[in-house]
């Protein structure tokens, strides 16, 4: 596990003293890269350092952006939180489930993990910027959990694999990031429209499929290139029927 190819992503959290007490949590657990949806003007300073006491610099060292997409687009894999279940989410793991994926991915590319405000959690636009989901199994009773238990118990499970002494070997390349992964998709959706595989409706759930797919597979280049060769061969050859 390469801690440092480990990103934790805030969308739109209100609370300053919350955003200190995850940066607590993320050195707790060896965890250094913090970015956030949002402008840094609306938070109190003095709130976030007060809770994140010795471990003021991963706020120092925070980046903010737009969108999860902008903020992630660097990354490999973007995995949302979220104890709701839909019908477009798929499988959730478990934290401990996500740290082996995590593990198989973070020694060449970087996995970014995102966590909801604090109110509303991860909203259905949000989650589909994300290309895995993961859950924390908490009380039907009481199942809402704070934003820095949130993110230290994940970032937990992931110093816990770092500490297992079974890093994965390198892959020998770096995975395409999801910015560049988004060329292959299109390339795949521009040819599956040509041969008139689906309605123009439906292009954004296959954009999506693919995407979360391929992001998992974490490809090499080469293999992007590949792929995006195979679609516009085939493309290419119905075309002549």
């Amino acid at each position: 596990m390469n801690l440092s190819n480990v990103v934790v992503i805030l969308s739109r959290p209100e609370e300053s003293r919350n955003v200190g007490a995850v940066c607590r949590a993320m050195a707790n657990n060896s965890l250094k890269t913090l970015r956030i949806v949002g402008k840094k003007s609306d938070f109190d300073e003095e709130r976030v350092r007060i809770l994140a006491i010795h471990a003021a610099s991963i706020w120092e060292n925070a980046q903010f952006f737009d969108s999860i997409t902008e903020a992630a687009k660097d990354c490999t894999i973007i995995a949302g939180t979220t104890r709701r279940r839909g019908k477009k989410r798929g499988k959730l793991l478990l934290p401990e489930e996500f740290a082996d994926t995590a593990d198989q991915i973070s020694s060449d590319g970087k996995i970014a993990i995102v966590f909801g405000n604090e109110r509303t959690g991860l909203e259905e636009e949000e989650l589909d910027e994300c290309t895995m989901g993961v859950t924390i199994p908490s009380s039907e009773e009481f199942g809402s959990l704070n934003l820095s238990h949130a993110v230290q118990i994940i970032s937990y499970q992931i110093f816990r694999k770092s500490l297992e002494g079974k890093n994965k070997a390198s892959r020998g390349y770096t995975p395409v990031s999801l910015e560049r992964l988004g060329k292959t998709v299109t390339e795949i959706a521009d040819n599956l429209q040509k041969i008139g595989f689906f309605k123009v409706t439906g292009r954004p759930d296959m954009e999506k499929f693919w995407t979360d797919i391929l992001s998992r597979a974490a490809l090499s280049e080469s293999e992007a290139q590949y792929i995006e060769k195979i679609f516009d061969k085939a493309a290419g050859l119905a075309s002549k029927h």
